[in-house]
């Protein structure tokens, strides 16, 4: 029943209850983005797979977030049960077979799937101010934080070179805020504290490397010619729902900065689902919103369609919202001020039919019922039809433990992600230099140099000295310092140094073996 070029979504009924048509998603219109919004219970993950199925068979690659694990079935061939074969049979679906659709299992912290992580680096400030809900002085001295790290070519991996980072700020803050900026030590605390409250929150398990490429997400099944389905297991992930939302957007970005232009392509070349989109846009900064609107707005010409899956379509802003052209809306309920806002804010959207009124039909709607508008024509919006959602060919459902493993042991992507990759970067570099920094410190004593040449840093930098670790500016404040013999004596850079590097070691929990610190480094 599926057209060459279509999608099959299900069957519209007429008022009297019978068959009126099928209806469509063209997949020249795939990228224009799209929502399936709905109540709890009324058919919005069943709508999802049916769309995902039928892109993975067109030849789309797809990456969707799994909330409850029921996504999870797609992996598995479906059983003929009565409901499905009369939902078929209802909207007359001939052609209705059950078959299994290629998947790659993913998860944050490896349990239910292959780890998937980003570099500190790789998340940039912007994203990592809104997954630490930084305030704006805070944000301020992350983006200082990644512009030395920039500038002293010291690489941000993980958390614990972050707060490497951060702990040196601290202890240079004088010298630093001369060349960028206030950097306030209150700040720098608050950053850390946050930092620890990450890590509680497993945010560690994500931050590091070997970091996810984007074209494992683009896969190609060489056996069917079926896209690859990227379930993203996030029934643990969604007990912090800001990682949750900052890790998708962060995907976006990724994908919007790293894939080509290609305009309007004949079908899309990677279609993503983003459950409970609401949590992306819960108390989120203007400016955040603002990067949501402009890669939704931008990703189309990369060939990449976005589908929002929320409860209620007030959860979209409308600036987001006016780009979704293709809609799959369950039943509404319209009990209080804000649901009855809701039913009108989601009939006004759809092209009107005369046959029906469209707020009545959505608090109408039964379960596996959806009105349905897509693209047609040049792009314009059909008309809404009030649609019986196609049976799925996968398992409706969840796997079990057996069952998930044995499609991971088959992964195209097994052995590339499973184990962690920790190489040097920003931590050990940092404790390097503090390191070298103090052996110089003894040598000038021994010998009462004060002019020794500074030693050279571990790795190479970019003409830029960083303060505290034995450049130039730091023999002259040295120099200066020398005279005030009684007294307050005032704490040397290179005690600082020192300090710092300890505090770092400190503050990494549950991190039983330092490297680099006692004894020589293992590049």
């Amino acid at each position: 029943m599926d057209d060459t070029g279509k999608l099959f979504i299900g069957g519209s009924r007429k008022p009297d209850d019978s068959l009126n048509k099928a209806e469509y998603l063209e997949l020249k219109f795939g990228n224009r983005h799209g929502l399936v919004t709905g109540a709890t219970g009324t058919g919005k993950t069943v709508s999802l797979q049916v769309l995902a199925e039928g892109f993975s068979k067109a030849g789309v690659p797809v990456f969707a977030a799994d909330i409850k694990g029921d996504l999870s079935g797609i992996a598995m061939k479906g059983e003929a049960k009565d409901f499905l074969l009369k939902r078929a049979e209802q909207i007359g679906f001939q052609d209705y077979e059950f078959e299994q659709f290629p998947v790659i299992f993913w998860d944050l912290f490896g349990e239910k799937g292959h780890r998937v992580r980003t570099t500190i680096a790789e998340m940039g400030p912007l994203l990592l101010s809104r997954l630490m809900d930084a305030s704006e002085p805070q944000e301020g001295v992350i983006n200082i934080a990644f512009k030395i790290a920039d500038k002293a070519n010291l690489p941000l991996l993980d958390l614990k070179d972050f707060a490497s980072l951060l702990n040196y700020m601290a202890d240079n803050a004088s010298e630093l805020s001369s060349q960028f900026g206030l950097i306030s030590k209150s700040s720098v605390a608050s950053i850390q504290r946050g930092l620890l409250v990450l890590e509680q929150q497993g945010a560690e398990h994500f931050f590091g490397e070997p970091a996810l490429k984007i074209s494992d997400i683009m896969r190609i099944n060489p056996n069917s010619g079926y896209g690859q389905i990227s379930v993203l297991a996030a029934d643990k992930l969604m007990m912090n729902p800001r990682l949750y939302a900052t890790f998708l957007l962060w995907l976006l970005s990724e994908l919007f900065e790293e894939l080509p232009e290609v305009g309007d392509p004949e079908q899309p070349k990677l279609v993503f689902f983003f459950d409970e989109a609401h949590l992306l846009f819960n108390d989120a900064p203007k400016v955040l919103t603002e990067r949501v609107e402009q890669v939704v707005r931008l990703i189309r010409s990369k060939g990449v369609g976005v589908y929002f899956v929320t409860q209620n379509p007030l959860d979209v802003p409308e600036t987001v919202l006016a780009q979704l052209g293709n809609r799959v809306q369950h039943a509404l309920r319209a009990y209080t001020p804000r649901e009855q806002k809701a039913v009108k804010t989601a009939a006004d959207t759809f092209r009107p039919n005369p046959a029906f009124d469209c707020a009545t039909a959505i608090t109408n709607l039964g379960t596996g019922e959806a009105l349905v508008s897509t693209l047609e024509g040049k792009g314009a919006p059909s008309i809404v039809e009030r649609t019986l959602v196609r049976p799925p060919s996968g398992r409706i459902g969840p796997l079990s433990d057996q069952e998930r493993q044995a499609v991971m042991d088959k992964s195209p992507v097994l052995g590339l992600y499973d184990e962690d990759l920790d190489r040097e970067s920003a931590f050990e570099i940092l404790a390097a230099r503090a390191r070298q920094a103090a052996d110089t410190a003894a040598a000038r004593k021994a010998q009462d140099e004060l002019q020794a040449s500074p030693p050279a840093g571990s790795g190479e930098t970019t003409g830029w000295t960083l303060p505290g670790f034995g450049g130039k500016d730091d023999d002259n404040d040295q120099n200066r310092a020398q005279p005030r013999r009684s007294g307050y004596q005032r704490e040397t850079i290179i005690e600082a140094a020192m300090k710092s590097v300890t505090r770092t070691v400190a503050t990494q929990v549950g991190r039983a073996i330092v490297r680099g610190i006692l004894g020589s480094l293992k590049r």
